[in-house]
């Protein structure tokens, strides 16, 4: 496992397969005041998945069937244990796919009820902004479906936004009804070097409030350039870098590209190395998603402890500097990456 918290394992696990049997197991666990924890595939790395007072762990894996696809609506219904993964590859031929891509293949409910965010959020938002509507089963067995398919609705209680995020802690999520998004036409992406960590963060910042429609737009700095060329074999120079993706026409991305491009001269950085070729935008994505085990490299043995902050986009470039500074004063191997462009 890639936590650095203790596993603390659950009394029993049990493998439901319908919203009734789950309903079965939480009334008999109210009934007998055992504890509930809901599982999805464990790729979260804060310890959601621990059962500190044992009780039962309900793995929702079987409960993997699309149940709908409405092209024409741009959503879908999915039970909780299908992954993001098996997600797009069903929706392959319609042209739709779901943005939300944390790096693991993590299951949808796990990704709903921990509000999941990643590298597309800062074009497509988070699970908050993708889940129309939800069906869990309450603390007492019985079912709430918040929502419906319709996009707004302005009658009775947003539950849906109280369950997206609430870590289990209200229901377990037995099925969602996610919003799809139209393949792009083209997507262009790459890399950009800079002379420095300030630099490079406050090109993130002119890019967010010139309001040009980033589809991605994360951050490396020196360091996790020099474990991502060791372990991901990168040919790019060893500095502080942005991995930039745009989405769009042919014309939109090559003119967004040309964009940044400027934004990124103006701060001291360049060349911008783009490319549409999807071979190569795959592997600097794989790359950055692999950004924790080519950290591992840096300090062979050593077990890596992961930890994040956000913070609004206007003082992003101050804290990582400040980040910096304290790591360089402790004498820590400590590399950064992160989702740039939502803070």
């Amino acid at each position: 496992t890639t936590t650095y918290i203790p596993t603390q394992a659950p009394d029993g696990v049990a493998f439901p397969e319908t919203t009734a049997e789950v309903q079965d197991i939480v009334r008999a666990c109210a009934a007998h005041r055992v504890p509930v924890i809901a599982f999805g595939v464990g790729s979260s790395l804060e310890g959601h998945t621990n059962a500190p007072g044992g009780g039962i762990s309900v793995d929702t894996s079987r409960m993997n069937r699309i149940l709908a696809v409405n092209p024409q609506d741009l959503d879908c219904t999915v039970e909780p244990g299908v992954t993001r993964e098996d997600l797009n590859r069903h929706l392959r031929d319609t042209g739709l796919f779901f943005p939300i891509d944390p790096g693991a293949n993590a299951s949808l409910g796990g990704m709903a009820a921990t509000r999941a965010s990643g590298t597309n959020a800062v074009r497509y938002g988070t699970m908050r902004e993708n889940v129309l509507s939800l069906t869990a089963v309450m603390a007492d067995g019985e079912t709430v479906t918040t929502g419906k398919r319709a996009k707004k609705s302005s009658a009775g209680y947003d539950l849906t936004r109280l369950l997206v995020g609430s870590e289990g802690t209200l229901g377990i999520i037995t099925s969602l009804t996610l919003k799809l998004q139209g393949i792009p036409q083209a997507i262009s992406g790459g890399v950009c070097p800079f002379p420095s960590v300030e630099a490079a963060c406050n090109a993130v910042i002119a890019t967010i409030q010139m309001g040009i429609p980033v589809a991605r737009i994360e951050l490396v700095n020196a360091l996790q350039m020099r474990a991502m060329k060791n372990y991901s074999k990168l040919d790019y120079p060893e500095s502080p870098c942005l991995f930039v993706e745009f989405h769009g026409s042919d014309a939109g991305v090559a003119e967004q590209a040309e964009t940044f491009g400027m934004i990124a001269e103006e701060n001291g950085g360049g060349p911008f190395l783009w490319t549409s070729v999807a071979e190569e935008r795959t592997k600097l994505w794989k790359a950055r998603h692999d950004a924790y085990w080519s950290s591992l490299t840096l300090r062979p043995g050593a077990k890596g402890l992961s930890t994040d902050v956000c913070v609004p986009i206007s003082r992003f470039a101050e804290c990582v500097m400040e980040t910096e500074a304290d790591i360089a004063e402790m004498g820590l191997i400590a590399p950064i990456v992160g989702h740039a462009g939502d803070g």
